[in-house]
């Protein structure tokens, strides 16, 4: 069967909002490490890792071997009974998250861990007013996408009551037509007015991910958490960090909040925590965590599988020091970037932490390219490489491989790339 014919029953059987990359859509077979295979085997250099998910490359083998060991052993349990590998899992994310999280309620995804965190933070705090961030991206659940700052993803119709979008600290389109380091950061000063103009004054919690993923990978300035985050604190406020994308080792930390000095009263994960197995966690400090006193059940949260895949990925990043690899890689990567840069002019801008790199495709004028964009990336899978997408305006391309990707397969891939934006104005 062709991929024409997997094509039509796709949109056959499908919902027709479950979109598809490239003209010709790629029906993959199998992967291994970096790499992906198509149906007529042809193989592709994956640098979007299913959109930033398997950290530790496609069907590791510890990883496999752990899920099929758990599978003959305990496939499912639900959250009623206790299970060795979830309470294993939650003591283990106590020991590596930043400051003082140390409770975790498991979910399937990161829309449900975004979810808990926000049900949780109202709780904790009494209070309903949630601030999140232009171009952010929450999930897919009706909080979520109204918690979403990105006008193409958020739902039409109703609206989830109690939510306020702060300025995104987005330096190459500044929203307040200022630069960076004179801005003083203003982006994150304005908080305070926004709270004391769109919300009572008695906010619940901010929500943002250290590097905003479907935003475009738009990089906070350093100083950035640490005002924003100060002022919703003095406010009554808790901080979230959405480390669904950015999580284990993706930006060169274990946690990309770490680079900003930052500790969180509430953290969502999911994607690299389970290498590609279906899985989302909220953690929070104990005195968040104890509001959650109501009755809740999660059928599938905390699946032994799910859990065994999870404390499998885990160790692999920890024992094979991938987020030591993001970093060194990522600046190798970031390098070549820069000089990608100065050869193309269609190139805007170049940003990112470790192993999860944009690069802003614009036209002479600085405008937003997507047409462009995607042009790139059907000539990119031409060339056997696979690249995301993302921003406001579908502009953006993501970069961002398994924390296993070595400098050759960085020196390959930036050579399509650089083929794919020859001739692009």
């Amino acid at each position: 069967m062709d991929e024409r014919e997997w094509l039509r029953r796709h949109r056959s059987y499908l919902f027709p909002n479950v979109i598809l990359y490239y003209e010709q859509p790629l029906v993959v077979e199998r992967a291994q490490g970096c790499w992906v295979y198509d149906h007529d085997g042809r193989a592709y250099l994956d640098f979007f890792a299913g959109i930033l998910t398997v950290n530790a490359g496609h069907c590791h083998p510890r990883i496999v071997e752990r899920v099929a060991e758990q599978v003959r052993t305990l496939q499912h349990a639900s959250s009623l009974y206790i299970n060795r590998p979830m309470v294993e899992l939650a003591e283990k994310l106590a020991q590596i998250t930043p400051g003082r999280l140390q409770r975790s309620f498991f979910t399937n995804s990161g829309t449900e861990a975004n979810e808990t965190a926000v049900h949780l933070a109202r709780l904790s705090t009494g209070r309903q007013e949630v601030i999140a961030l232009r171009h952010g991206y929450s999930g897919r659940s009706m909080l979520a996408m109204d918690l979403t700052g990105s006008g193409p993803w958020r739902p039409s119709g109703d609206h989830v009551v109690g939510i306020k979008h702060a300025l995104a600290p987005y330096c190459y389109r500044c929203p307040l037509k200022l630069t960076y380091p004179s801005c003083g950061v203003a982006c994150a000063g304005d908080i305070e007015e926004l709270i004391q103009t769109t919300t009572s004054g008695r906010v619940a919690a901010l929500i943002a991910e250290p590097v905003q993923g479907i935003g475009g990978f738009i990089t906070p300035p350093p100083e950035y958490f640490r005002i924003a985050v100060e002022i919703v604190r003095r406010h009554g406020g808790l901080f979230i960090c959405d480390e669904v994308q950015t999580g284990f080792g993706r930006t060169g930390r274990l946690f990309a909040i770490e680079h900003y000095g930052v500790e969180p009263d509430i953290m969502t994960c999911a994607k690299a925590l389970g290498n590609g197995m279906p899985v989302g966690a909220t953690i929070a400090t104990p005195e968040v965590a104890a509001a959650s006193t109501g009755l809740s059940i999660s059928t599938f949260g905390g699946n032994p599988v799910a859990m065994a895949a999870a404390l499998a990925t885990i160790e692999v990043i920890e024992e094979e020091k991938l987020a030591d690899n993001a970093r060194v890689v990522g600046a190798y990567l970031r390098a070549r970037l820069d000089a990608l840069r100065e050869r193309h002019r269609a190139i805007g801008d170049v940003r990112g932490l470790g192993l999860m790199q944009g690069v802003e495709v614009v036209k002479e004028d600085r405008a937003p390219n997507p047409e462009g964009t995607v042009r790139v990336m059907e000539r990119a899978r031409e060339r056997g490489l696979l690249i995301g997408r993302g921003g406001l305006h579908g502009n953006v391309i993501r970069l961002g491989p398994p924390l296993t990707v070595t400098q050759a397969e960085v020196d390959q891939a930036v050579e399509a790339l650089d083929l794919a934006l020859t001739g692009l104005s």
